[in-house]
């Protein structure tokens, strides 16, 4: 059952900020996409690094991040079956983004920046 993102075609003016936004904007997607790259990269591993996402809106949130090119999913042949996350290449060029909002968050957190 295919589900219908809100915003993703949402995009008045070809905007980049906005198109960025549809991608990776929300709650969770930076956060796992950061823990994904980081070798957290089990469904279960996941849960255990953001306790507070729900188990759908996990699943939801990787499920559109693959569909946007900037998660692979590998489903491994064992009993019980093993998926794996990796982050694509195509989601690598995210992480000087989600760089640059990692150290503003430090610089945030420590009071640097009021």
């Amino acid at each position: 059952m295919a589900t219908i993102r809100k915003n993703k075609d949402f995009n008045p003016g070809n905007c980049p900020v906005t198109h960025c936004m549809n991608l990776i904007g929300g709650k969770w997607k930076i956060l796992l996409i950061y823990a994904i790259s980081k070798k957290c990269n089990r469904f279960s591993m996941l849960q255990r690094a953001i306790p507070l996402i729900s188990k759908q809106m996990l699943v939801n949130q990787l499920r559109e991040l693959e569909e946007d090119g900037i998660l692979d999913r590998t489903i491994f042949a064992e009993i019980p079956p093993r998926v794996e996350y990796k982050v694509t290449e195509y989601g690598m060029s995210l992480m000087p983004v989600i760089s640059v909002l990692q150290d503003w968050g430090v610089k945030d957190l420590s009071g640097a920046l009021k």
